[in-house]
């Protein structure tokens, strides 16, 4: 399938005609869908993550630190600074658990640690023995005013980039299957067109990943639907890459059928 002469990644058919192009086109798919995800996952972040942070910021008081492996909080606790749909943030120095969000993370500041909680558990750090690190709001306000702007951009790039190195790694482990796989359905797919062909069965999946986020973002997914997105995306690739096998060309100067040993008369 293609349209412009560019083959498109939603059909089995489009996807083993990755394999016989040139890598300059799997490339660009590749970017293009690493872009799109990259862009889908800094807007939910922006949304959900970012915005909350900013919001706790401004809830800071006046004073505070953490210095020495402590933290020297000036208000009450526990309280809780901001709560939004996706991620809390609060303060409890004795981890008393007192209060406990219905967001999908909620990131907890104690008196020695932090934690951050979600479905599977928490997470906890210790915060680090030497150093100072401010926690009030005129200390912290200017700086996060001046990097915000910054961060859904540095954060599609990353996620991008990210995408990128993964889809290789992965499409290093899938192509030898693939080639044996194509070698005893007598399909004519070397080495190289293998790794093309696994390279694009990943694209689906990303797609579908990246509706995924939105879906999330949107709040018409719940965290556990979420995450079986992310699980789908892999076996979405794995269900191209053996389908698109059917539709790459046979092996032409196949070896005739039939007893090689008996004699021609």
């Amino acid at each position: 399938m293609k349209i412009s002469g560019f083959p498109q990644p939603f059909t089995p058919r489009g996807v083993a005609a990755f394999a016989r192009e040139g890598l300059g086109i799997l490339l660009m798919a590749w970017l293009l869908a690493a872009l799109a995800a990259g862009a889908a996952s800094a807007w939910c972040l922006q949304k959900n993550c970012f915005s909350v942070a900013g919001a706790a910021i401004e809830r800071l008081p006046d004073a505070g630190d953490i210095s020495f492996g402590r933290l020297h909080w000036r208000g009450e606790s526990p309280e809780m600074l901001v709560e939004g749909r996706v991620l809390a943030v609060d303060v409890d120095l004795d981890h008393s658990g007192v209060i406990r969000s219905t967001c999908d993370g909620q990131v907890e500041f104690g008196a020695k640690s932090m934690r951050v909680y979600s479905l599977i558990g928490y997470w906890e750090a210790a915060y680090p023995p030497h150093g100072y690190i401010p926690f009030n709001r005129p200390a912290l306000e200017p700086l996060w005013n001046a990097w915000a702007p910054l961060l859904p951009i540095f954060s599609a790039a990353v996620i991008a980039i990210g995408l990128l190195l993964c889809w290789t790694v992965l499409a290093a482990v899938y192509f030898f299957p693939v080639r044996l796989a194509g070698f005893f359905m007598n399909r004519h797919i070397n080495l190289m067109a293998a790794w093309k062909l696994s390279a694009a069965a990943l694209l689906p999946g990303a797609l579908v990943m990246t509706g995924g986020v939105l879906l999330y973002n949107a709040g018409w997914l719940q965290l556990a639907a979420f995450g079986g997105f992310f699980v789908a995306h892999f076996v979405i690739g794995w269900i191209y890459a053996a389908m698109s096998l059917v539709f790459v060309p046979r092996a032409t100067g196949a070896p005739p059928k039939g007893n090689p040993f008996k004699k021609k008369r």
